[in-house]
């Protein structure tokens, strides 16, 4: 018996069907494009991100207050590169039937084709912002991150059982930091004061801009349309106001929006929108500290390019 090849339609209604019942798509299962390319956008957006996110808090490396908390960090920054690793090589397997790898994902950041995360563009001005970085950006991320613990792409759901975990110990470590400067002195209340001010909208930024698009072709709607996450943007964002506002203010800070109220009517935060058309250019590399830490990560990658040739020559 002659077996009939599928047509393209016939894979992508099992696919879908696969999708709906639950089920992980595997690295070398059939997948469309448009579902490859988005884990690839977003993947290879997040491995980079944990890589550029390691940026800032290595800067406080040298100048951490005490040797426990220098090992305390420079375990995080350990920790957010292993991640970037981790997942370069889950995007790395999409690549491939494009003939790509790891390296063109470098190559894409370094030419400024692969965005990474706002936040990781910003001055980490003092000692409060590295505790802020751990405790609120670290805490967005497990937010994002958890929403997608049950991704349809299996390498990927695995991936982020492993970083999940550890990313709730950063968060641990960011919120000492937090807790012993708002229980510290006046200065350092007021360093904490300044540093949430200073972050208040890189972190509403965080989540990206709600979806304005009714006609279900933006990128979040893709991703929830093949279950690699369950919430949009704004949903994402609200629950990040639930869990920490309270907590923010319980230190006696001031949350720098006087705007900012719950809507016991809609169930909802209510809060200034933050300048989207700065988040555009932020991510365009028109940040802060954009270009420097790109040419660091630059310079790091051409340096240490013999190690690269020797596990290559292995």
């Amino acid at each position: 018996m002659v077996a009939t090849l599928k047509s393209e339609k016939e894979k992508l209604k099992e696919f879908e069907e696969r999708i709906h019942a639950g089920d992980k798509i595997e690295a070398n299962d059939w997948m469309p494009d448009e579902y490859r390319m988005a884990l690839i956008k977003l993947i290879s957006m997040h491995g980079i991100s944990e890589i550029m996110g390691a940026l800032p808090e290595k800067e406080w490396v040298p100048k951490a207050p005490s040797l426990r908390r220098k090992l305390g960090i420079m375990a995080k920054v350990q920790d957010e590169m292993g991640h970037g690793q981790l997942l370069l090589r889950v995007a790395e397997d999409l690549l491939k039937p494009y003939g790509k790898n790891r390296a063109d994902i470098m190559n894409d950041l370094f030419e400024e084709r692969l965005k990474f995360h706002n936040v990781f563009h910003m001055e980490a001005r003092t000692w409060a912002d590295a505790g802020l970085i751990g405790w609120l950006v670290d805490g967005a991320a497990i937010i994002t991150q958890t929403n997608m613990l049950n991704a349809s792409y299996g390498p990927y759901a695995r991936a982020l059982q492993r970083i999940c975990a550890e990313e709730v110990f950063h968060a641990q470590h960011g919120e000492a930091i937090i807790m012993a400067l708002a229980e510290g002195t006046e200065e350092q209340r007021e360093m904490l004061q300044d540093a949430l001010n200073r972050w208040w909208e890189a972190l509403l930024m965080f989540f990206g801009p709600a979806s304005s698009d009714t006609t279900g072709s933006s990128k979040q709607d893709i991703t929830i349309k093949y279950k690699i996450r369950t919430k949009n943007n704004e949903e994402l964002r609200q629950s990040f106001f639930t869990k920490y506002i309270p907590r923010i203010k319980s230190l006696g800070l001031t949350i720098p929006d006087p705007t900012m109220h719950y809507d016991e009517e809609n169930e909802k935060w209510v809060y200034k929108q933050p300048d989207w058309n700065e988040f555009k250019k932020i991510i365009r590399n028109q940040g802060p500290c954009s270009q420097a830490r790109l040419n660091l990560r630059r310079v790091s990658y051409e340096t240490n390019a013999w190690v690269r040739e020797a596990l290559q020559a292995q």
